[in-house]
């Protein structure tokens, strides 16, 4: 089955004070880590940006513009893409992500599956929440047993995929939306190393992780 991937770096970095996924680390940006660990399973990786990029492509074989959200961004991706049988979306601020991590995504796939996502099992007590008059309720602590942390590299069918996104616009993550169209998503064992950037100071665990720092 033939593969493409598509590497979401279309975000302003709010937060983070600028695009924190093409801030350099050694000779690569953030983002150029991520699409080198896409091409070990993917024909053809594609670079979603923001519209002021002025980069040189981060290493990607196609550049295409996002929009407003993320799963616009996904959808720029995904029109842009060349005949596939399957989707790999990954983050671009995970650039620690193994390409252990894409095979074993793909290869779920491979297997019969509509998509597969990397989770790790949640070790702190989990609670839902609710506002009244001001405060912070707890409504109900979550059987912990069940929850995973999500991250990416996902991995999906690539007609499941065009089919989720045309029927819901919006969901936290690509797999939320294949599951709104009755997909099966199964869980591979996330990395507990696969982190994502979110602040500055996350940038320095990566740089030292990946030796940048040297």
């Amino acid at each position: 089955m033939t593969v493409a991937a598509i590497v979401v770096a279309g975000g302003r970095g709010i937060r983070f004070g600028g695009p924190k996924q093409f801030s350099p680390l050694g000779e690569r940006s953030v983002a150029a880590y991520s699409v080198l660990a896409a091409r070990s399973v993917a024909e053809v990786v594609v670079l979603v940006v923001p519209a002021d990029y002025r980069g040189t492509g981060e290493g990607a074989d196609l550049i295409v513009v996002g929009g407003v959200t993320r799963a616009d961004s996904v959808r720029s991706g995904l029109a842009s893409l060349p005949e596939c049988d399957v989707v790999v979306v990954h983050d671009a601020a995970r650039p620690l992500a193994s390409t252990n991590l894409f095979r074993e995504v793909v290869a779920a796939v491979n297997s019969g599956v509509d998509g597969a996502i990397p989770g790790l099992p949640v070790t702190d007590t989990v609670k839902r929440t609710t506002v009244r008059d001001g405060r912070v309720v707890v409504e109900e602590t979550l059987i912990r047993d069940q929850l995973v942390a999500v991250q990416t590299p996902q991995a999906f069918r690539r007609d499941v995929l065009v089919r989720a996104h045309a029927s819901h616009d919006e969901a936290t993550d690509d797999a939320a939306l294949v599951e709104l169209v009755g997909g099966t998503v199964v869980i591979v064992t996330g990395d507990i190393h696969n982190v994502k950037i979110t602040e500055p100071s996350d940038l320095a665990r990566v740089a030292a992780a990946l030796g940048a720092n040297e």
